[in-house]
């Protein structure tokens, strides 16, 4: 199972791309966080953004495809994209989540 991680400016967003996601099985769970105050260096200078950070939990198989639909639906030029494979999984849970998870071809548009 692996977790990864985004952010948007805007909670409908953050809510959208949880939901897309979770609804075409490429996350298991999706969750929206904040706001978070983030600070890194844009086009020169310093930046201070409120933000929404998305937690995403999905399997192996999807690795590809959930990097490439947030990347094709993100409303960001240059989205945040962590990913990390977690190191221990109840077993329960992990039953659940190959049970909950598809893959499927999407749209290369920003709509999900």
């Amino acid at each position: 199972m692996l977790v990864a991680w985004t952010t948007t400016s805007q909670r409908a967003d953050a809510e959208r791309l949880a939901q897309a996601a979770v609804t075409a099985g490429l996350a298991v769970c999706a969750q929206v966080e904040g706001p978070v105050i983030s600070y890194y260096p844009w086009e020169g200078k310093i930046e201070r953004t409120e933000e929404y950070r998305i937690m995403f939990k999905y399997l192996e198989p999807n690795v590809s495809e959930l990097e490439a639909w947030i990347h094709a639906h993100h409303p960001y030029e240059t989205p945040e994209w962590l990913a990390v494979r977690a190191e221990s999984v109840g077993e329960k849970y992990l039953s659940w989540a190959k049970a909950n998870s598809k893959s499927r071809p999407f749209p290369a548009s920003k709509q999900p």
